[in-house]
């Protein structure tokens, strides 16, 4: 049960790291950048999200029972 749920969120951090690129390509977060020279929110959450996600979904496929 650990895997699959280990499994499920490998999956999960991979499609809020596609958010997050598709976000910093984005016309608001190139406007953002210039600006400012950091990315939105949005695109920093995503990449957040999806980092955590991917990291303890491996942790949770490698180690489960």
């Amino acid at each position: 049960m650990t895997r699959i749920v280990g499994i499920v969120l490998i999956i999960v951090g991979a499609i809020l790291l596609y958010f997050s690129y598709e976000a910093s390509q984005s016309l608001a977060s190139e406007v953002s950048e210039m600006a400012t020279n950091e990315p939105t929110d949005n695109t920093i959450w995503y990449l957040i999200g999806g980092v955590a996600a991917v990291i303890i979904g491996l942790y949770a496929t490698i180690r489960g029972k």
